[in-house]
């Protein structure tokens, strides 16, 4: 069977309620660590922690210090690893947070429009949590405080909020705009794209 050029996945956080997913299309020959760099723009998510990618039996990660904590994402495709992967995998971002998300292939719809980027995101709902907030129990605990006025801790968090993002405005846990994520896509793809001369320093 003929590997395809891009692959469709949904990517989601299975222990967040309502769900948070994001709906991506990525190509076949994506290295991992740029696949890292892809799944935490769709997010949203700062890239301020470790990662590691788990597909079948094999763990992928930045910068593993030996073999047996897995193999360097930068060195496998995700084309080349997608057949072990069963239709679905699992991307951990954060390990004092833990945020597992849950990546699942999809097959596109009879009416998709090929996307105009390599990298897209199609759809999503729900912002991404915080960094830094506990995991899935402690953004559970944030949104209960912050969307009662009454809560003990609501003015402790809204503050705590802005003065670990900087955001001048309050949370919004459903707030997404996916024309905002694919500018940032493509922000990242004219970075990153191949130059003539590689960069030696």
């Amino acid at each position: 069977m003929e590997t395809p050029n891009l692959y469709q996945f949904k990517v989601s956080l299975p222990e967040v309620s309502p769900p948070v997913w994001r709906q991506i299309v990525v190509p076949a020959n994506i290295p991992l660590d740029r696949l890292h760099d892809v799944i935490q723009i769709v997010m949203g998510w700062t890239d301020s922690h470790l990662y590691e990618f788990t597909i079948g039996s094999r763990h992928y990660m930045e910068m593993p210090e030996g073999p047996e904590d897995g193999e360097a994402a930068g060195t496998a495709c995700l084309g080349e690893v997608i057949d072990e992967a069963k239709g679905r995998f699992v991307y951990t971002y954060d390990f004092g947070d833990s945020w597992q998300h849950l990546v699942v292939a999809e097959k596109p719809g009879p009416d998709a429009d090929l996307p105009f980027m390599p990298v897209f995101c199609l759809d999503g709902k729900r912002a991404c949590p915080p960094e830094n907030i506990g995991g899935p129990m402690g953004y559970e605990a944030f949104c209960e405080a912050i969307k009662d006025k009454k809560h003990p801790e609501h003015l402790d968090m809204k503050q705590w909020y802005a003065d670990a993002t900087g955001a001048t405005t309050p949370f919004k846990p459903e707030a997404f705009d996916v024309d905002d994520v694919n500018r940032r896509l493509s922000q990242y793809l004219r970075w990153n794209r191949p130059r003539p001369l590689p960069w030696i320093f």
